[in-house]
């Protein structure tokens, strides 16, 4: 559990500092002169709904774990480790081509507030994290008890850090290389995937 929970929590503070989620409810904001309190009011309700489509996928898949641990006996031990590990090459993989979610900013020119907030929520919505959810498939092999954990530290953290990125930026307290950041974090998510699948393989 202990090595699921690490790689869990590495995947979600990435996920919360990554700013393609953020990072361009901010440039939008800034555009449409919000104040950081109407900016980061929209920043929770998009990243709520991100959140909300990330967890119930992984609920499911939680769900579906504890089913396969009951029919097959190595599920948990061999299984799941090894989809952790090919997701990991999988993203790793996904770095090289540079695919990752981006709300297109030129679509969202020229409407009014509340379409502009529709649109960023739905955009949201239909992208949930893919890289947490192996972690909710390997949980649900332990406990629901330690599925919900999981799903409770993820959503706190995403959508914490959401927040609290957004006014450190705001406020320009902030000044980092945004871009490269989200350009590796493809490297830095296959990298824990495949060292979490490694480690839940030696120990099971």
């Amino acid at each position: 559990m202990l090595s699921i929970l690490t790689g869990s929590l590495l995947i979600s503070l990435l996920h919360a500092i990554i700013p393609n989620h953020w990072l361009p409810v901010l440039a939008i904001g800034r555009k449409e002169n919000w104040s950081l309190s109407e900016t980061t009011k929209v920043t929770f309700i998009a990243g709520l709904a991100h959140v909300l489509s990330t967890v119930i996928i992984g609920i499911v898949l939680g769900i579906i774990g504890a089913e396969l641990q009951k029919s097959i006996e190595q599920f948990a031990g061999v299984i799941a480790p090894a989809i952790l590990i090919l997701l990991g090459f999988y993203f790793i993989q996904q770095h090289y081509r540079h695919h990752h979610f981006h709300i297109n900013k030129h679509q969202l020119e020229n409407k009014q507030k509340s379409k502009l907030i529709t649109a960023l929520v739905l955009a949201m919505f239909l992208s949930p994290c893919m890289e947490i959810e192996g972690y909710f498939l390997l949980a649900g092999t332990k406990s629901r008890w330690f599925l919900f954990s999981m799903v409770i530290m993820y959503s706190v953290i995403s959508l914490g850090g959401m927040l609290l990125w957004i006014r450190l930026a705001y406020k320009g307290l902030i000044k980092l290389n945004w871009h490269s950041l989200e350009h590796n974090a493809g490297i830095i998510t296959g990298l824990i995937l495949i060292a979490t699948g490694i480690v839940s393989f030696l120990i099971s």
